[in-house]
């Protein structure tokens, strides 16, 4: 059964321990980077189809990273708002040198 999360403050520390480790987190990176570059090539004209592969660029290889590496269900799944909004959460926290904390926080430090 699946906990639910009240709200996203909750949800934040179980997000982390499902990207417990390191390669899991750097590929969530690239994948949401390159998601992002794909939004803004179409919105500079780079054609819809930048649009539609936004999504699989950013999302598939994430996904494959918790097959392969975590070895769990991806936390989209069931809250993929969330879960999205947390992507980025991870990615500034990480560029900003504060992911130590978090994690330390999540109890993965």
């Amino acid at each position: 059964m699946t906990k639910t999360y009240a709200d996203f403050a909750a949800f934040w520390p179980y997000y982390l321990t499902q990207h417990a480790d390191p390669r899991t987190r750097a590929v969530h990176y690239c994948g949401t980077v390159l998601g992002c570059l794909l939004v803004l090539c179409c919105a500079a004209g780079g054609g819809f189809w930048t649009l539609i592969a936004a999504p699989v660029a950013g999302y598939g290889p994430a996904w494959a990273a918790h097959a392969l590496i975590e070895r769990n269900r991806p936390a989209t799944f069931t809250y993929p708002i969330w879960s999205f909004a947390a992507d980025f959460r991870m990615l500034y926290c990480a560029a900003t040198g504060r992911l130590g904390a978090e994690l330390t926080r999540a109890g993965l430090a």
